[in-house]
């Protein structure tokens, strides 16, 4: 079977814990280089991983004749660069998100890779759980009616550490919004089908001491008319977390409990009512349960890497294409705009 031979650029944190063991599980996909700039870690993660090749510096990696694509995992500062280096040299990309700093930076990567007959996809794994993509299909067929609530929750504990990129706003952009709160956004898109074309938000830091954001929520209308919630936090202790994505309409609901995050999972429950009559004035709905919707659980990052795969072997449109990440990163700014001026923000394409 022809294999899409990779690169990795920024090959500990996620990358190490998820990335690339679900690389190595892809039928269509070989790991051959990691880069991380301490020449030491990058060896060890090299013989961790069985690559053939370990750099200190992404311009050796993109310059290694064996890769065909690279998986850029890196600081969000440095995806610009990495991004445009990568596509100079005909190396297709999955990049993680944020793809950058702004949407202006993004769009920029997304047209320069489009120029350059470069396919990059955004690190959206989620949308290839095993739920969410049972939720798309049961609101595609209409099974709910239409779609006018949503609702979409993701945290973690994330205490002050010194140092932390993720933690100052010149290399990251944002906090809970831009890393979390950016995956409940999407999902909210993706399996409504529908685009957010507005937006109010409190965004603050309620518990730490760094510059950025550990707390958000959003209030977002969709183009469907949809009205939908989104809230990230870096505030919430992990064992008391409820990692939800909710969707409500006029013929039913679909309610997941920890159906989003790093590992396939949870439980969804799915309501289908039908056309509903008259006003009922009891309201009783303590006593109506929905039905459990069964899945077989997979590898969340293991059909990202073999669905990039098949749209570089096999011309298959891109699953997560980075130009919806831009698009989501202009909701990021407008969001963190509506804080700042206390206004409700219209979304421009």
């Amino acid at each position: 079977m022809k294999k899409v031979r990779w690169g990795v650029i920024g090959a500990g944190g996620i990358a190490d814990r998820r990335t690339i063991p679900g690389m190595k599980k892809a039928e269509n996909a070989e790991l051959i280089s990691v880069m991380e700039i301490n020449q030491e870690f990058a060896e060890r993660l090299k013989l961790k991983w069985n690559a053939k090749r370990a750099y200190d510096n992404e311009i050796d990696l993109l310059n290694d004749p064996e890769i065909d694509a690279v998986y850029i995992s890196s600081p969000v500062i440095s995806h610009a660069q990495q991004a445009i280096a990568a596509a100079d040299r005909g190396k297709h990309i999955l990049i993680e998100k944020p793809i950058a700093l702004t949407a202006k930076e993004a769009e920029k990567i997304v047209k320069y890779c489009d120029q350059k007959g470069i396919m990059i996809a955004a690190g959206f794994m989620m949308r290839f759980g095993s739920y969410v993509q049972e939720m798309k299909k049961a609101i595609a067929a209409g099974k709910i009616g239409k779609v006018v609530s949503g609702y979409g929750q993701f945290t973690c504990w994330y205490p002050d550490m010194e140092g932390n990129w993720r933690q100052q706003k010149k290399t990251s952009g944002g906090g809970a919004l831009m890393d979390m709160g950016v995956h409940c956004i999407d999902l909210m898109q993706y399996v409504t089908g529908s685009k957010v074309c507005r937006v109010a938000a409190f965004n603050d830091t309620l518990t730490f001491n760094y510059e950025v954001e550990d707390s958000s929520t959003l209030i977002l209308q969709l183009e469907n008319g949809a009205q939908c919630i989104v809230q990230s936090n870096f505030n919430i202790p992990d064992q008391a977390s409820k990692w939800r994505l909710e969707f409500f309409g006029d013929e039913g609901r679909l309610v997941g409990n920890n159906v989003i995050g790093q590992v396939d999972g949870g439980n969804l429950d799915a309501l289908f009512c039908g056309k509903s009559g008259a006003y009922d004035p009891i309201q009783n709905t303590q006593e109506i349960e929905g039905e459990e919707i069964k899945v077989e659980f997979g590898d969340l990052y293991t059909r990202e890497i073999i669905s990039f795969g098949d749209s570089v072997l096999n011309g298959k449109p891109l699953e997560a294409p980075a130009s919806e990440a831009v698009y989501i990163q202009k909701i990021i700014e407008a969001a963190y705009i509506s804080n700042e001026q206390n206004k409700i923000i219209n979304i421009d394409e």
